[in-house]
């Protein structure tokens, strides 16, 4: 059907505009530890962040898109699965862009899930949702932060007792370009598991639409799936290259106040924990990790550093993500409805 195919292609470059939004969204977690401690200037460090961001896909295999793929079980047959897609990727990026307009540092990922459960549950109700998949990315919600604290804390104990008999400026000097190293090291890791995201998205649209199979795999030696993988990581790559100030202030600026051995450390504890989680499959909160780290290496000086009103800001905002994007989806769900029967009739 004609309005089939229209309806996948303008769904499949929704989906590259949110992967486009999650990059600035997020490009605040890749940049602002090294843009707070002045070791790189917000458009070179963008600039950075984006190429790693775009070369993760040669890193890591595609078990997070596996996961989102997955999460609404899909009825080929239907054609209104295709506004379940559609639709949960609109709810993602309504609550991507308020949330960047405030400057909170929200999670893309969970915005995401929140949508595509939404849309499920308007169209099929409860039983439709494979809740052993949103459940692995619930659990992460206390976890993500959790790790990259504990890590946080351990990296920064473990460097300062190592250089114990460093200068100070002997130090600032080294992590200055050590912090080259780790926000490498962080951008591959955003990338690896949140360009996943929109690919496992991408997928599950071309199986509602009848164009793949379910044992479909993504693959950049398979033709039929390799642009899936180029298109998400370079509109990713493309995204964090747009920057995203506004949230960078709140990140690196407003959470603690770091020197380059204390975003080294952040840095590194974040990017640990997100080759951890892509691991395992998890679509982890880039937000909700380095958040959690920044928070471990600023409570090593102590808990007094750390400005706990503007953290407990971010994680109220964590907590409405997945039901108000959820929301926004079914809504948008219900109206695509109505109008598809309108236009059948």
């Amino acid at each position: 059907m004609e309005w089939k195919l229209i309806i996948v292609i303008l769904t499949v470059g929704v989906a590259l505009i949110f992967d486009v939004i999650n990059g600035f969204h997020d490009s605040a977690n890749s940049i602002a530890t090294v843009v707070s401690t002045r070791v790189l200037t917000p458009k070179m460090a963008v600039w950075w962040a984006a190429f790693f961001n775009f070369i993760a896909m040669f890193f890591f295999a595609p078990k997070v898109a596996d996961t989102i793929s997955k999460i609404v079980k899909i009825d080929p047959m239907d054609p209104l699965f295709i506004y379940v897609v559609l639709t949960g990727l609109i709810g993602a990026i309504v609550w991507d862009l308020l949330t960047w307009w405030w400057g909170l540092p929200t999670s893309s990922s969970h915005a995401l899930i929140g949508g595509f459960v939404g849309a499920g549950i308007a169209y099929g109700g409860l039983g439709i949702i494979s809740w052993d998949k949103v459940w692995l990315t619930v659990k992460f919600i206390p976890t993500a932060p959790l790790i990259g604290m504990a890590l946080g804390l351990v990296f920064m104990f473990a460097v300062i007792w190592i250089f114990r008999k460093w200068r100070p400026n002997q130090l600032d000097k080294l992590f200055r370009k050590g912090q080259l190293f780790s926000a490498a090291l962080y951008s591959l890791g955003h990338g690896g598991n949140d360009a996943q995201k929109t690919m496992g998205i991408i997928i599950a649209l071309l199986f509602a639409a009848g164009i793949v199979s379910a044992d479909t795999r993504l693959s950049l030696t398979d033709w039929k799936t390799a642009w899936i993988i180029l298109s998400c990581h370079l509109a990713m790559g493309l995204g964090t290259a747009f920057g995203g100030w506004r949230i960078v202030k709140t990140m690196g600026m407003k959470i603690t106040k770091l020197k380059p051995i204390g975003g080294f450390c952040a840095e590194s504890a974040g990017a640990f924990t997100l080759f951890f989680a892509t691991y395992l499959g998890a679509p982890v909160s880039t937000t909700h990790t380095i958040t959690g780290s920044i928070i471990g290496v600023g409570a090593v000086n102590k808990f007094s550093g750390i400005k706990w009103g503007v953290a407990q800001r971010i994680v109220w905002a964590w907590f409405v993500t997945i039901p108000f994007s959820a929301l926004v989806s079914a809504l948008c769900f219900w109206i695509g409805r109505g109008i598809h029967r309108y236009l059948a009739v």
